[in-house]
């Protein structure tokens, strides 16, 4: 029987890291394979998880609970025919609803598969923000998670901790919530509780409620007693005004209300390019995306490219940006993901 664990998180939480982390620590030994989604041209986390050994399917041009639903059914069903792994990870873009990637993988309906966890990463700091501006999306991740991951819990005040847990319970009140700064646990604990039978038990058990008050049915028969493959899942909604006073909210962008896919809200620049940077250019280009009013509302943005002595890895959200040294790729790629992008600007700054 192969496992399938979902790991949602809205952009830049921080679902490659915690990936990784499992890969090295919790899921040694086990045939495992990834399925990663980007949204936008260029896939860029391929090129980071390679290191680790892992088999990789990228899906880019899309969304997983979009245009690809069709594509991701073949690419999974072409995964478990080729490898026959013991797991499956699945990491969507994080613009992805949760709810519609579950949905993906049951109308697969694929033999000897079960859905075994739906973690939600979620960055405590922007936790309030997220929700405000784009709960369409982010709610729908927390929602369905029967685990949820706190990340940069080390970077926040208790107070703000406090608040982002509330928060979330407000939306999800049987999910496990870890907010240990994951870098102190060890990633069998973290499995132990992404794999909490209990509480997925709930959590399913609510999605087929749900699924049967919105008339939604999708059959699958399974005889496997830990299979949950069986629960049917629907749509839903739920809507919670906050009042936000984070200084570092963008409340005029509200993406929380009505049904929209990915690409209706979110926007996506990428390009390849052969280019030279320094460590100086990388870190003044993520600087300046803070300016919304040049090139957009930035919401992510990474890339890996060629430097002076070694290749630069780089990763952004509004408020942090990280250079790094690392693995040589075949071409520099660069992403970034946002609303109503300035393309032209962009192409500018990055000098592409």
């Amino acid at each position: 029987m192969t496992k399938i664990d979902i790991f949602s998180g809205f952009l830049g939480a921080g679902k490659t890291t915690l990936i990784k982390k499992l890969i090295q620590e919790a899921y040694a030994g086990e045939k495992v394979v990834l399925i990663e989604n980007e949204f936008g041209e260029i896939g860029i986390d391929g090129g980071f998880l390679q290191d680790a050994g892992i088999n990789i399917t990228e899906m880019n041009s899309g969304c997983i609970c979009c245009s690809l639903v069709g594509d991701f059914s073949k690419a999974l069903r072409e995964v478990v025919n080729t490898y026959a792994p013991e797991r499956i990870l699945i990491e969507p873009s994080g613009v992805g609803k949760l709810s519609d990637v579950i949905e993906a993988v049951q109308n697969a309906k694929l033999e000897n598969v079960c859905l075994n966890a739906f973690c939600a990463v979620v960055d405590a700091g922007k936790c309030k923000m997220y929700m405000k501006n784009f709960g369409e999306f982010f709610n729908d991740q927390v929602e369905n998670a029967s685990c949820i991951v706190l990340s940069h819990t080390q970077s926040v005040s208790e107070e703000k901790l406090l608040t982002a847990v509330e928060l979330l319970k407000e939306k999800n009140a049987t999910a496990t919530i870890i907010t240990a700064d994951w870098n102190a646990l060890d990633g069998k604990n973290i499995l132990s509780a992404i794999e909490n039978k209990d509480t997925l038990s709930k959590e399913l058990a609510r999605l087929e409620e749900e699924t049967h008050h919105h008339e939604h049915h999708h059959d699958h028969e399974c005889d496997d007693p830990d299979c949950h493959c069986h629960h049917e899942h629907g749509h839903h909604e739920h809507h919670h005004d906050h009042e936000c006073d984070d200084p570092d909210c963008h409340c005029h962008h509200d993406h929380h209300h009505g049904h929209h896919h990915a690409d209706e809200v979110f926007t996506s620049w990428g390009t390849e390019t052969a280019r030279t940077f320094t460590r100086e250019d990388i870190a003044h280009a993520l600087e300046e995306l803070q300016n919304e009013e040049k090139y957009g509302m930035v919401l992510r943005a990474k890339g890996m490219v060629a430097g002076e002595n070694a290749w630069l890895h780089f990763d952004y959200v509004p408020g942090k940006a990280d250079v790094r040294d690392g693995s040589v790729g075949v071409t520099g790629r660069l992403c970034v993901i946002g609303c109503q992008l300035k393309e032209d600007a962009l192409e500018t700054l990055f000098k592409v």
